[in-house]
């Protein structure tokens, strides 16, 4: 339990610096790019060459190594809760960096999520085996068919709108990579080889951090950042307690349901935070 919530928390702050990267880079790329597989390559190209971009995939890939570790060892719904302390990180990197002030209501959220995250850990149970789900590995794969397309399609449009279901469908890519790799197997290479998790994890976390990008270069951070933090928070979270037998301790099901719902409102509230100005702006 202590490691996990310590890789957890390590990967908050690598990804709450890597959040204000990639917003800056995603913005310096110009916003007809769309999710088509014809323009994919020179999209990605665009990005790449974005030192703040590549400041961010480094962070981001950084995070997600110790996120696994999180992943492997807590309840889904701890690690993903974890993970929701990365926008405590911005907000206070922000006061601190960019002179910004925290309102009485982003501080009351701040404190929010820590508490949230502190009821967690103490009602947290065992985390469920890591065992084979086909009908869960199905539907992974459908859901990255179904969200590739729907993307591509809320791409073409720089409505409001489009802003936030790119959001949602990154935050249900993110999702995506908690479950995969939760349900990824511990075996020989060539037994890991054969798994279809091992390649859902991946294409799941490329396909969410580009439909990601897309979305800051469409409209506000907070529109595009806040189904995408609820939706990597929840859906994870509901499918390891009633799927994978993710535990709560006995009578400890109210602190729980308590501390999740506080850690994703001050997540929520917090969003505005993934926005930074470019540097030669004033603050």
């Amino acid at each position: 339990m202590v490691l996990g919530l310590g890789a957890a928390l390590g990967a908050a702050v690598l990804f709450g610096v890597g959040a204000i990267l990639q917003a800056v880079g995603s913005r310096k790329v110009p916003t007809e790019s769309e999710l088509d597989p014809r323009r994919l390559g020179g999209f990605v190209v665009a990005l790449l060459r974005q030192p703040a971009f590549l400041g961010a995939l480094a962070l981001n890939l950084a995070g997600f190594g110790l996120h696994f570790v999180a992943l492997r060892l807590l309840p889904l719904y701890l690690a993903q809760a974890g993970i929701a302390v990365s926008l405590v990180v911005t907000a206070l990197l922000a006061t601190r960096l960019m002179s910004d002030k925290l309102s009485t209501l982003e501080w009351s959220a701040v404190i929010g999520v820590c508490v949230g995250l502190g009821l967690l850990a103490v009602a947290a149970g065992d985390a469920g085996a890591s065992a084979q789900h086909h009908g869960l590995t199905i539907g992974i794969i459908v859901g990255l068919v179904v969200i590739a397309v729907l993307g591509a399609v809320a791409s073409r449009s720089q409505h409001g709108v489009s802003t936030a279901l790119l959001g949602m469908l990154a935050g249900l890519g993110y999702a995506g990579v908690a479950i995969s790799a939760r349900l990824l197997q511990d075996g020989s290479m060539s037994e890991l080889v054969r798994s279809p998790t091992l390649y859902t994890l991946p294409i799941s976390g490329a396909l969410a951090f580009i439909l990601y990008s897309l979305a800051l270069q469409r409209g506000s951070v907070t529109l595009a950042t806040t189904p995408m933090i609820a939706l990597q928070t929840i859906t994870p979270a509901a499918v390891g307690v009633f799927v994978l037998d993710d535990a709560v301790r006995a009578g400890w099901w109210p602190a729980a349901i308590a501390g999740f719902v506080l850690s994703a409102a001050g997540s929520v509230i917090l969003v505005r935070f993934e926005s930074v100005k470019p540097p030669d702006d004033k603050p």
